[in-house]
């Protein structure tokens, strides 16, 4: 069984973000980046995945900058077979990612595409849904319950096997709780927080990483127009907030909200 895994290059959660002077984007000198948090656990859970049936292969792929290959080493270094580079220098937005995505995923065959449901330098999530769509795959999205990823046919714990045309059980977040659903592969499936905590590259892992095969592409490859349909104007730090006082008891307290917030 192959499972193709996305892996985005985003900055660093941890660092704080300046926006540059006309607002056309962010400072990125000196900055550091890191693999997009949901990605990481799309990786795990597919690694999950191909060990629990056996064997299988886990193919990483990314989209963007020369040296977006960095974090796609870091995929291959937690335990991923090999990965696929789309180069590009341009900016992106999901329509053309998801248009990438789809020859990629094309080329390749994956039985099950993993993804985070969203990347953190944007927050749009929006390129699972477009990928399905264009495959015409069914998806599930917001995947939290790893017990759950189950296949009902045996054939997928044969390495090697692909389990085509069978289904998978998967439990996903939504407003109310918890939900349930089935969907038959080939699928996509995007990962949330609490579906599982992604392991440490080692250092064995690290050192085979340089010698795992990458694949790389240019956008005008896999794309029939590279021309973003989406444009930014411009971008704006929010409001800052004014700091917090303490009260000396509910009167004032009821007092401040009252006649300062004006919320009562």
């Amino acid at each position: 069984m192959k499972y193709l895994v996305t892996v985005k290059s985003v900055e660093d959660p941890e660092i704080k973000i300046k926006i540059k002077p006309d607002g056309t984007s962010i400072e990125t000198d000196q900055v550091k980046y890191v693999v997009n948090p949901f990605d990481e656990i799309a990786v795990e859970e597919a690694l999950r995945l191909r060990d629990a049936a056996g064997g299988g292969e886990v193919v990483a792929v990314t989209i963007g900058r020369k040296d977006a290959q960095q974090q796609l080493r870091t995929a291959l270094a937690m335990g991923a077979d090999r990965g696929v580079h789309v180069v590009c220098d341009q900016p992106l937005d999901p329509t053309l990612v998801s248009e990438a995505l789809a020859k990629v995923v094309e080329g390749e065959k994956p039985d099950l595409v993993l993804m985070g449901k969203q990347a953190v330098d944007d927050d749009q999530g929006q390129v699972g849904a477009m990928l399905a769509e264009r495959l015409g795959w069914g998806q599930a999205s917001f995947v939290s319950k790893e017990t759950s990823l189950e296949s009902e046919d045996e054939k997928a714990k044969k390495p090697g096997v692909s389990i085509a045309g069978t289904t998978l059980q998967v439990v996903r977040e939504v407003d109310g709780g918890m939900e349930s659903v089935t969907v038959t592969l080939p699928a996509i499936l995007t990962t949330d927080l609490r579906l599982n905590v992604p392991r440490y590259a080692s250092l064995p892992g690290i050192m085979k990483a340089k010698k795992k095969e990458v694949k790389e592409l240019k956008l005008a490859d896999v794309v029939a127009d590279p021309t973003p349909k989406v444009k930014i104007l411009k971008l704006e730090p929010p409001a800052q907030r004014k700091a917090g006082i303490k009260v000396a008891d509910v009167p004032t307290l009821v007092t401040k909200l009252k006649t300062e917030a004006k919320v009562l």
